[in-house]
């Protein structure tokens, strides 16, 4: 397989896997939201806010450092491994001290046994991340779609039966720990890496080189993004940060597994070819045109359908998430030149940069946060619009000089996708007005959307259309040149078994003969 093909197979498998577990967790979501309280829900995103910034510590800095250095090896994997799992325990033992803390800072007694159960994700954590830095580095993600899925699906039929038998909040916490537990057990038996006997202070201080900055950088970024969970829910309440939450949810699972997707392809495919600074922004360029002409019409649909999907799949009491939720895909849409960006940098070994963008970004973004939160929730949602569009241009600002790709060509670049899928998401809006039944309602701007913006693309001949297409037609081709091969294989194999047989009846018939005549002799 070559190398085109295989970043593309990699991309489709990771795609695989990312939708796949996030969809059976999506709809196994959907179901305990009908069934449990929002007020549930707000409690454990406190809890997952605090776990989610604890485990910047084992993906964030060594994992990256792995896929990026050139020459890793056994003593490499290793190192990290023992390291990330002490540091795991050592997290760990932290927070099941701290849990009281939080629960009274937050003034919920209950939550001290729940942060201590939940806290346990980290350890698990631990065990599987080199494990992921391996698969990436060796681009075999078609094990994480079966690692991933076969967690999700015992995880999510646990979670609705704990749910049903009246297990409350307990019913989350055992779905995201059985998750995690046989996602990480499936990964270690069909990955063929082990971790060895060995460790080498010498390596892990070579890689912390790369890795601290990145390590930083991540955790900036996730207490950055988790703050505003964390204010609504001291200063709101846990229903105002589980509808914030909620609709999140929905978004997110569209953008950020796709950018996660071409993230942990792209990050060790790009740093193969870091030498090559033109290679790198043909990649780059690429990466932010194609994702944002899928990315921007999913966001800008899902906009204008969250009243009607909101109250369909999770009943009334979750409308006030639906506000929320059109903000979020405005915020989201914006991935994909953060992304590209960012991965380009660190394929090209500046994560002194990297560390930098991430400060002069969270100056900003704190500054925002600090002027919204007293006006409302609603206020503080906002906020992350500007803080995105702030972001991304600074995000830019370096491959400029890096890869000759400014901003500006960046934006020329998606300009034209931001254009026709806000025109298809005004339209589809429209739909609302009918007052329709919220099923016949969705089934009608979902065609509708379609319609617009593939008609659109056409009309307009845009670049992206031609080469989405394009990848469609390879794989089905390839798909029905290895359908032929294997046809031919088959009647290879059947013309060779019916010329055995031949011989075999042959020779029996001359034995026959033979025995025959000499019986008669």
């Amino acid at each position: 397989m070559d190398k085109n093909n295989r970043v593309t197979s990699n991309l489709i498998w990771r795609l695989l896997e990312r939708f796949g577990a996030q969809g059976v967790t999506f709809l196994v979501s959907i179901i305990l939201a009908r069934v449990l309280d929002p007020e549930i829900y707000g409690k454990i995103a406190l809890i997952t806010v605090i776990t989610s910034i604890l485990q910047v510590f084992v993906d964030g800095g060594f994992s990256s450092a792995l896929i990026q250095k050139k020459d890793a090896d056994d003593m490499d994997f290793s190192t990290v491994f023992y390291f990330n799992l002490v540091i795991c325990v050592v997290l760990y033992v932290g927070l099941f001290f701290l849990a009281p803390f939080i629960s009274r800072f937050y003034e919920m007694d209950d939550l001290t046994p729940v942060i201590r159960v939940l806290g346990l994700v980290l350890i698990i954590s631990g065990v599987k991340s080199v494990q992921i830095s391996y698969v990436s580095r060796h681009l075999q993600f078609k094990k994480f779609f079966f690692a991933t899925l076969g967690g999700t699906i015992v995880a999510a039929g646990v979670g609705i039966w704990m749910a049903y038998s009246g297990y409350g909040v307990w019913a989350l916490v055992a779905q995201n720990l059985v998750n995690q537990t046989i996602d990480t057990t499936i990964l270690w038996i069909i990955v063929k890496w082990k971790p060895k006997f060995v460790f080498s202070f010498q390596r892990l201080k070579k890689l912390f080189g790369f890795g601290w900055k990145m390590l930083a950088s991540g955790l900036l970024d996730r207490t950055y993004y988790e703050l505003r969970s964390l204010i609504i829910g001291k200063k709101y309440s846990s229903a105002d940060l589980a509808f914030y939450n909620k609709a999140d949810q929905f978004p997110n699972l569209i953008a950020t597994n796709v950018n996660a997707s071409i993230d942990s392809v792209l990050l060790p495919v790009m740093s193969n070819e870091q030498d090559d600074k033109e290679r790198v922004k043909i990649m780059t360029r690429r990466a932010i045109k194609t994702t944002s002409f899928v990315l921007w019409p999913l966001m800008m649909g899902l906009a204008a359908c969250s009243t009607a999907l909101i109250s369909l799949l999770l009943t009334d009491k979750w409308l006030p998430a639906a506000p929320y939720m059109m903000i979020f895909c405005i915020t989201y849409g914006f991935y994909p030149i953060h992304t590209a960006n960012l991965n380009a940098i660190k394929a090209m070994g500046r994560s002194d940069i990297f560390l930098k963008l991430e400060v002069i970004k969270k100056i900003i973004g704190l500054s925002i946060i600090a002027v919204t939160m007293w006006f409302g929730v609603i206020w503080i949602a906002l906020g992350m619009i500007v803080a995105s569009i702030a972001c991304q241009i600074i995000n830019s600002w370096p491959n400029k000089k890096l890869l000759n790709y400014s901003y500006f060509e960046q934006l020329k670049d998606i300009l034209p996708s931001i254009a026709l899928s806000l025109l298809m998401g005004g339209v589809v809006y429209c739909i609302n007005f009918l007052n329709l039944a919220n099923w016949l309602t969705l089934l009608i701007q979902i065609h509708l959307a379609i319609i617009i913006y593939v008609l659109g693309a056409w009309l307009f001949k845009m670049e992206s259309f031609t080469y989405c297409l394009n990848i469609l037609k390879g794989l089905l081709h390839r798909k029905k040149k290895v359908e032929v091969t294997q046809t031919a294989e088959d009647i290879q194999n059947e013309n060779d078994t019916a010329i055995e047989e031949i011989h075999k009846d042959t020779i029996i018939e001359i034995t026959e003969k033979a025995n025959g005549e000499d019986g008669r002799d």
